[in-house]
């Protein structure tokens, strides 16, 4: 009896790591595309064809000036509204997670809504707002249509590690004469921090990376899905797969950086 069990369990097992395998690498094979045609030598406007290996590409990665500042428009912009964000939504998540009231219900609800909202339902509903305030589309149009969604990236993320969270340690440093501000930044702010900074990530990530919105409400301002969008009709030059593969590049520094940190700090505390 326990040998064709034993067989079946191990054949599904082998299954399942195939099938996760496979999940991968079609996951990953845009993102080694990426990174390996940014070495391309194309031969012409395009760079959508393996013509040879060269790393003129990484030399000049700047070299493309209208490319460059539609890159620089969107970490500007990625870094303004994850800032604010990240305050506005981990706020909102400690409120929920520590007290309870009425209407948070609809409040989690409301949190929620943008998240299922279709992209162009949103961003058309921002740019329709604006146009009837007669607000001119640009950068800080961008900037409020990009927190508008990620404040609820962040307060569910946070929402996420602050539930776990043990509200008794706040309630013995005020009894040990602590005053609620000290208590936040010294015992609830060190413990809930992964959560915020993973929040953060994504908020960025997802602002860096967003055109439906950000196409709405632009207006003549250029980021850099606007600019690779419009300019592929008339080219697609390697230096876009440069800079995608510098932000990806970054994103692997800072994901090992916290890894090896957080790793390194439980040791010592153990």
């Amino acid at each position: 009896m326990s040998g064709p069990t034993s067989i079946r369990g191990s054949v599904a097992k082998w299954g399942l790591n195939i099938y996760a395998l496979l999940a991968l690498l079609y996951l990953f094979i845009p993102i080694v595309w990426i990174v390996g045609f940014s070495f391309n030598d194309p031969r012409g406007n395009y760079n959508v064809q393996w013509q040879g290996w060269t790393f003129d590409n990484w030399r000049d990665p700047f070299g493309d000036k209208a490319l460059t500042d539609a890159f620089v428009e969107s970490l500007k912009i990625a870094a303004i509204s994850t800032v604010v964000a990240t305050v506005l939504g981990s706020l909102m998540a400690i409120g929920l997670a520590r007290y309870k009231f009425r209407g948070s219900g609809a409040l989690n609800f409301f949190l929620v809504l943008p998240l299922t909202t279709p992209e162009i339902v949103l961003g058309s509903s921002l740019a329709t707002l604006f146009l009837d305030w007669n607000i001119t589309r640009g950068f800080n149009t961008v900037v409020i249509a990009h927190i508008m969604f990620q404040v609820s990236f962040v307060a569910l993320t946070v929402r996420a590690r602050v539930r776990g969270f043990d509200w008794s340690l706040e309630q013995a440093a005020q009894d040990l004469g602590a005053t609620p501000m000290r208590t936040f930044w010294r015992i609830t702010f060190p413990l809930i921090l992964p959560g915020i900074l993973a929040a953060a990530l994504l908020s960025f990530a997802l602002s860096l990376d967003d055109f439906i919105i950000t196409l709405f409400n632009a207006g003549s301002l250029n980021t850099f899905p606007l600019y690779i969008n419009g300019s592929f009709r008339v080219r697609f030059p390697a230096q876009v797969n440069v800079l995608a593969s510098v932000v990806l590049f970054a994103s692997i520094l800072l994901l090992l950086t916290g890894t090896l940190f957080g790793a390194r700090k439980n040791r010592s505390q153990s």
